[in-house]
C-alpha cells in the first residue's frame, strides 16, 4: 500500500479531483494551507500577520492506494495539476505498513 501526498495550487484541485474520480480513485483527504518553497510563484506570494514572511496558498491531497495504482495516481495528479509555471507543487509517495478500519477493525488493502 502507498500513501501519495501532493501539494498543488488550490485552483487546480477541482481538475485533479475530477480526473482521479473518473479513473476510479474516489477517496482522499484534502487540506488547505500555506507553504513556502524555493519554486514559489512570485505572483502568488502573500505576506500575513500569522506568518511574517512570503508564502503561497496550497491544497494538500492525501490518497491511499494499492501498490499497483501508485504510478497511475501520481500521473493523474501531475498532468492535472501542472500549469508549467514555478510553484505548481510537489508529489511524493510513502509506503504504508498497515491500514485498519476504525469501525470494523478490518485490516489491509480492503479498507482503502
Amino acid at each position: 500500500m502507498r500513501e501519495i501526498k501532493a501539494m498543488i495550487r488550490p485552483e487546480m484541485f477541482e481538475t485533479v479531483y475530477k480526473n482521479l474520480r473518473a479513473e476510479g480513485h474516489c477517496c482522499m483527504t484534502v487540506y488547505h494551507g500555506e507553504g513556502i518553497g524555493r519554486q514559489g510563484d512570485p505572483d502568488k506570494l502573500n505576506a500575513s500577520l500569522e506568518f511574517p514572511f512570503l508564502h503561497s496558498k496550497i491544497t494538500k491531497i492525501e490518497v491511499l492506494v494499492a501498490d499497483e495504482h501508485e504510478k497511475e495516481v501520481i500521473d493523474i495528479i501531475q498532468h492535472s495539476a501542472s500549469t508549467n509555471h514555478k510553484g505548481d507543487g510537489i508529489i511524493y509517495s510513502s509506503g504504508i505498513d498497515k491500514a485498519m478500519s476504525i469501525r470494523t477493525g478490518e485490516e489491509g488493502e480492503s479498507v482503502l
